[in-house]
């Protein structure tokens, strides 16, 4: 397994632990996953996630809450109809409110 993929994998481990109505940064899964300046890879595994059924992607924004460009997750009308789905409100400009929804990060064991 080459690096890049052991990191992928480590990252949607992460992914799946962030609960329904929340939502966590590309910063905060780098951090979790060891490398806290790696959030651009992490966004390159996010965008190739292999199970989107399983793996909950769209539960990831950026350090702005704002919900991911046009070409991840199906776009940003679909990321949004997911969180809301879950509880998490979207305002107009595809943005969530990090003070109200933002996962704590810790990782129950």
């Amino acid at each position: 397994m080459s690096n890049k993929s052991s990191f992928y994998g480590k990252v949607y481990r992460i992914v799946r632990k962030i609960p329904k109505g929340k939502v966590a940064t590309y910063g905060q899964i780098a951090a979790l996953c060891g490398s806290p300046k790696a959030s651009r890879i992490v966004g390159s595994a996010l965008h190739h996630n292999p199970e989107p059924v399983t793996v909950p992607c769209h539960r990831v924004v950026n350090r702005f809450g704002m919900l991911a460009p046009e070409f991840a997750f199906g776009g940003k009308e679909v990321q949004r109809k997911l969180l809301e789905s879950e509880g998490v409100k979207v305002n107009d400009d595809y943005a969530v409110d990090l003070s109200e929804y933002l996962w704590d990060g810790i990782i129950q064991q």
